[in-house]
């Protein structure tokens, strides 16, 4: 079978790395009898802002009813802005204001890892952009957009011209960068070079934060010190107030299905709203998990493992042996397979690459247990 038509959410072997042979007996017999099947969860990730430059500051990790709260970061913030999870190098990075430094984090575990980058003049949004590099907005009066390989290595100022207290940032359909200014209510574009284009919308904002475009080319701004999401169309004309009843609306992410969270500061809860715009309800609940100003939502996408019956005849084996530290490919499988991807029980990915050689998964520097390929 070419790997075109193999479903990549199925598992089609497993990998088993432990250092008893009783353990790797057992689990060697599981895999005659039992298979593994996806299904797509979430979890709610959000920065706690905290009492804005005073402590507490806190990131939350919530299930997807907005239960269950948790403190996953709680090391080395400052005015946490924004939380960017890479999930290829299983790390999240959290933009601190006070302190100019994008601080790195386990992403599975919200242990501290180190600075990602530092001397920033208060980064605040963050988000990777096309071009796969990390764009990241500053709060102080410089206001260049600067860019970041995704191993914190600094590209440079991307913008030739500064947002002062930008904090929101999207991209058009043509690749037009656009940053929203708090303090100077406007929206700056640029074009996918960086230069300056003007403001593309310079009234009717009362302090805009996060900002996004829909699939019809439509920008949402949230206003801080408004009671609304403003849309404007693709020519910087406002269209309608998109949603209103809001307290200082700060952070958003969306649903598969174009269900929108939105940080409500006022409240310090999380609203959820349909794809139109309609209120749903407060998925998180006002103070959930102490909860005080929710300047950033995130959604983080979990597979919730299952085990299923499998016939034991139709087990791929393309692995040359399913014991050890090396994973090498059956040389029989090479013509027929593009692309390995490795997961962790609980749905993270670990490896996810091209098959170049034989040498599918190099496990020496994990701990033992059971993988799904």
């Amino acid at each position: 079978m070419r790997a075109n038509n193999i479903n990549p959410r199925t598992p089609q072997n497993v990998l088993f790395k432990n250092y008893t042979m009783k353990k790797v007996l057992l689990a060697l017999y599981l895999t005659f009898f039992f298979g593994l099947s996806f299904g797509q969860t979430f979890d709610i990730y959000v920065c706690d802002g905290g009492n804005f430059n005073n402590p507490p500051w806190q990131i939350l990790k919530f299930d997807e009813n907005g239960d269950n709260p948790q403190v996953f970061i709680n090391d080395a913030l400052s005015w946490p802005q924004d939380i960017v999870f890479i999930e290829e190098q299983n790390v999240v990075l959290i933009s601190n204001l006070n302190t100019g430094r994008i601080t790195r984090y386990q992403a599975d575990t919200g242990d501290y890892i180190d600075d990602f980058a530092s001397n920033i003049d208060g980064p605040t949004r963050m988000k990777i952009g096309g071009d796969g590099y990390l764009y990241v907005l500053q709060w102080g009066n410089s206001g260049q957009v600067l860019r970041f390989q995704l191993d914190g290595t600094l590209v440079g100022a991307f913008t030739d011209t500064g947002v002062t207290n930008s904090i929101g940032l999207d991209w058009d359909a043509d690749g037009n960068l656009y940053v929203s200014s708090y303090g100077g209510n406007f929206i700056r574009k640029y074009n996918q070079s960086g230069e300056d284009l003007g403001n593309f919308i310079s009234s009717g904002l009362q302090g805009p934060t996060n900002i996004w475009f829909g699939e019809n080319g439509d920008l949402f701004v949230n206003n801080w010190n408004g009671t609304s999401v403003k849309r404007f169309d693709s020519n910087g004309v406002f269209i309608e107030d998109f949603i209103t009843g809001l307290s200082n609306p700060e952070g958003i992410a969306f649903y598969p299905d174009g269900n929108l969270l939105i940080g409500n500061g006022g409240t310090s809860a999380v609203k959820l709203f349909n794809s139109e715009g309609v209120f749903i309800d407060d998925i998180i609940s006002a103070g959930s998990g102490n909860l005080l100003l929710p300047n950033a939502v995130v959604l983080r996408e979990r597979e919730e493992v299952a085990i299923q019956n499998v016939d034991k005849d139709k087990e791929r084996q393309f692995l040359q042996s399913n014991i050890g530290d090396r994973f090498m490919m059956n040389r029989h499988f090479r013509s027929k397979l593009d692309r390995v991807v490795v997961y962790a029980l609980d749905g993270r990915i670990l490896e996810n690459k091209d098959i170049t050689g034989r040498l599918l998964w190099d496990a020496s520097a994990s701990d033992g247990g059971v993988f799904v390929i």
